[in-house]
C-alpha cells in the first residue's frame, strides 16, 4: 500500500493510492494516520480493502507527511562513505545519530523555509522507516520487524548553525520546514530490498546527488536496532537513516541553497518530492 494524508495544513485526511494512482479516501476506516493507524492490526485491516470501494478523491489536494502525533523525529549522520569522505569526516566507528524537533516535519511539496542568518543551507536525500511497533532493545535481525514502511525524507541543513554555532547538529536541522517526508508511506511488502533503492537529487533542474542505499555504512535494520538501544521508538516514530554524496557542503567550491531554488527528489519505488526555498 502507498498511504498519504492529504489536505490543507492541520486538517489532513487520511487516503491511499490505489494501483491506477488514483487517490482514495480512508476517512470511514481509519481517523488519521498516525503511530496507531501503523500498526500491523491496523494496517492489516487496511490491506484487506478493495481500493475501488473507496471514494476517489478529485483534483490535486497538498500532500502533508504521511504520519502524524511522532513522539520522535531521529536521523543518522554520515551512513554513507563516500559523504563522509567529502565531508572530511572520518567513517564513523558507531552510528553517529541526533534528532531533529518534530516541527520541521512537513509535506513532500511544501515550501522550505531559509531560516533568518541562514548563509548555508543544504539538502540531503534520505530514505527514512516510520515505526510501527514500539522498538526497545531489539535485535538488528528483528528490527525491520517493527517498522510500518519506508518513505523519503529531505534533511534540510543549515550548515554554518549546525557546525559553526557551537552545540549539537540539532541546531541546524531542526528549523520549521526542515523535514520534508513523502510523498507517501510504502507499506514493506512493496519493498523487496530496502539496501537496493537507487536515489537522486536535482537543485533546479542539475543533478546533485546519485547513489543508492547499497552503500550505506550501517544497514536500516542496524540503524533501528541501535537507536533502540539508547530510546525507545515508538509507533509513528521517523528514523531517516543519512545521505549519499552530493551535499552542497562537499562541492568545490561549496554551494548552498537560496530563495527562489527548487529543489527535487525521489527514491526508486517510494516516489518523488519537491521544495521551492523561500524565506522565513
Amino acid at each position: 500500500m502507498k498511504l498519504v494524508r492529504y489536505g490543507d495544513k492541520g486538517a489532513e485526511k487520511p487516503g491511499l493510492i490505489d494501483p491506477s494512482g488514483q487517490l482514495r479516501d480512508l476517512s470511514a476506516h481509519v481517523k488519521d494516520l498516525d503511530g496507531a493507524a501503523y500498526a500491523p492490526e491496523s494496517l492489516k485491516k487496511l490491506a484487506a480493502l478493495d481500493p475501488a470501494s473507496l471514494p476517489a478523491v478529485s483534483g490535486k489536494p497538498r500532500l502533508g507527511a504521511p504520519v502524524t502525533g511522532i513522539s520522535k523525529f531521529v536521523a543518522i549522520g554520515l551512513n554513507y562513505s563516500d559523504h563522509a569522505k567529502e565531508t572530511g569526516n572520518p567513517i564513523p566507528s558507531e552510528p553517529i545519530f541526533f534528532l531533529k524537533a518534530s516541527t520541521a516535519l512537513c509535506g513532500p511539496y511544501d515550501q522550505v523555509e531559509k531560516p533568518r542568518g541562514s548563509t548555508k543551507l543544504d539538502w540531503e536525500v534520505e530514505i527514512a522507516a516510520i515505526i510501527g511497533t514500539r522498538a526497545k532493545y531489539v535485535s538488528e535481525a528483528e528490527a525491520l520487524d517493527h517498522v510500518a514502511g519506508y518513505t523519503i525524507c529531505n534533511d534540510v541543513s543549515e550548515r554554518n548553525f549546525q557546525i559553526e554555532r557551537l552545540g549539537q547538529w540539532t541546531k541546524g536541522k531542526s528549523h520549521d520546514t526542515f523535514g520534508p517526508v513523502g510523498p507517501w508511506l510504502v507499506t514493506k511488502d512493496e519493498i523487496p530490498d530496502v539496501q537496493n533503492l537507487s536515489m537522486w537529487l536535482d537543485v533546479n533542474g542539475q543533478r546533485r546527488q546519485t547513489g543508492t542505499t547499497a552503500t550505506m555504512i550501517y544497514t536500516m535494520a542496524k540503524c533501528i536496532s541501535y537507536v533502540s538501544q539508547f530510546m525507545t521508538l515508538l509507533p509513528g516514530d521517523i528514523v531517516t537513516t543519512g545521505t549519499p554524496p552530493g551535499v552542497g557542503m562537499g562541492m568545490k567550491p561549496p554551494t548552498f541553497l537560496n530563495v527562489g531554488d527548487v529543489i527535487t527528489l525521489g527514491i526508486e519505488g517510494l516516489g518523488e518530492q519537491r521544495q521551492e526555498i523561500v524565506e522565513a
